[in-house]
């Protein structure tokens, strides 16, 4: 059974940092494509970055591109999101999500993604 469990959400003052945590159970992480997504309070979830199974390549939402940078770690089943230059736009719950397709790809779709994290909150203050 797969289980996705994030952690590192916080209130941290702009201009600060954060590194978001996830924890993925089951024996396919190795072979999938994982990513972020992140959904502000009274909008549509949002694609934050994704990385490809073997980390050769990812992709990170221009939003965000300079400030936020997506890694992992197949022999310890986690993925990693680290956030820095934080502004209160970046005020969010952030999901962690895994596809279930198999191959070499990264994903943007949430609809491609098929296992979800229950999320983390990150608030960023001015």
């Amino acid at each position: 059974q797969v289980q996705l469990v994030e952690s590192g959400g916080a209130l941290v003052q702009a201009g600060g940092s954060l590194r978001l945590s996830c924890a993925v159970s089951g024996h396919i992480f190795s072979m999938r494509a994982v990513g972020w997504f992140r959904q502000a309070p009274g909008k549509a979830r949002n694609f934050v970055a994704t990385i490809n199974r073997s980390s050769a390549s990812d992709y990170v939402a221009e939003s965000v591109k300079g400030r936020f940078t997506i890694s992992r770690d197949n022999a310890k089943n986690m993925v990693y999101l680290q956030m820095s230059d934080l502004t209160p736009e970046d005020t969010a719950v952030y999901y962690c999500a895994m596809t279930d397709y198999d191959g070499p790809s990264y994903y943007v779709r949430s609809d491609d993604y098929h296992y979800w994290g229950q999320g983390t909150q990150v608030t960023v203050s001015s």
